[in-house]
């Protein structure tokens, strides 16, 4: 188990979506061991391949420690709520900015486990906004797309002041 670096924002694989797994082994199994890793030593509640600069379909996602670390596999959202939540949202490859990001409530996602059998389960509260989150990262769709474009370009403003004073 490693930690990995974390590609900062703006990097280009932030936006190119990841390609889906199709060997289920060994390696995908080292591979969610160092995100794990990785999103824990960030610190973070999820991470994808994307955000280690590999373009894979994994995301490790734990909201809370009684039920531990989660693996999903290939990710996708199946059907969405019509009703909407808001949530403070932020990416490891942007540490320290956050905003309030809408999303549906309620996702049922369908996705695979590290033996590649398929599951489909429903999602609700911060679960069910960090698969959306972590879905979108995979297919290549940075947080701060969810944003107005007047939020979105005051805080990359605010971000790169950061970078130049660091």
């Amino acid at each position: 188990m490693t930690i990995r670096p974390i590609i900062p924002y703006p990097d280009t694989r932030l936006k190119t979506p990841a390609e889906p797994v199709t060997t289920f082994d060994s390696d995908l199994a080292a591979l969610a061991a160092d995100l794990l890793d990785t999103m824990r030593a960030a610190p973070g509640i999820g991470i994808t391949g994307p955000h280690i600069g590999l373009l894979k379909a994994v995301t490790v996602i734990e909201t809370d420690e009684k039920t531990g670390p989660r693996i999903f596999i290939n990710p996708e959202i199946a059907s969405a709520s019509t009703e909407t939540t808001r949530h403070m949202e932020g990416s490891v490859s942007m540490p320290g900015f956050t905003d309030e990001v809408e999303r549906p409530a309620t996702v049922t996602v369908r996705y695979q486990m590290l033996d590649g059998i398929w599951r489909e389960e429903e999602a609700q509260g911060l679960l069910s906004v960090c698969l959306q989150h972590e879905i979108d990262q995979i297919n290549g769709i940075f947080w701060l797309q969810r944003l107005s474009r007047l939020k979105r370009e005051r805080l990359v403003k605010r971000y790169e002041k950061a970078l130049k004073t660091g």
